[in-house]
């Protein structure tokens, strides 16, 4: 659970503080539901915050937001669309919450399963950050896949381009 320090900031607020500095792309920081299971590979540390996940989603978003060095590709379950109202208490407000939340962001929405396989396989090599939640809604966890703050794709591919380029001459 999480326990407040004197200057008001809480134990999982500083550890992202204190982590956010030290990712980069391909870094991984998960805002789950109270049922995400805590998971067994070494590189994914998994935190409690004691708060709802909009509140934790929102502090996340804004330490991403605020670090020049890293920006996030946000996952979503695609299941969340089709969980019913009836079997879900709340989820019209947490969906409600939620697009607000991230609308100015580019979502992708994969199967639960498909993005565990992908947050699996890049804990093989790099860290992932997963904070737990109050919230007991299922399909809810919001992915953060880290990636490069001042570089983007078509840089990248440029500088691929430039690199055959010169390998042909």
């Amino acid at each position: 659970m999480t326990v407040s320090k004197g200057n008001g900031i809480s134990d999982w607020e500083g550890k992202l503080k204190a982590l956010l500095p030290l990712f980069g792309h391909r870094n991984w920081i998960v805002v789950a539901d109270s049922a995400y299971p805590a998971q067994s590979r070494p590189g994914i540390e998994t935190i409690v915050s004691g708060a709802g996940q909009i509140e934790t989603a929102r502090k996340v978003f804004k330490a991403i937001a605020a670090s020049k060095h890293v920006r996030a590709n946000i996952y979503l379950d695609q299941e969340l669309g089709f969980v019913p109202e009836v079997d879900a208490p709340g989820l019209w407000l947490y969906r409600t919450q939620l697009a607000k939340l991230i609308e100015p962001a580019k979502t992708i929405k994969l199967p639960h399963e498909h993005i565990i396989a992908r947050l699996d396989q890049a804990a093989q090599l790099f860290r992932v950050l997963i904070i737990k939640t109050k919230l007991t809604i299922p399909y809810s966890t919001i992915f953060f896949e880290l990636d490069c703050g001042y570089w983007n794709a078509e840089a990248e591919q440029r500088l691929r381009q430039a690199m055959a380029a010169s390998a042909t001459k």
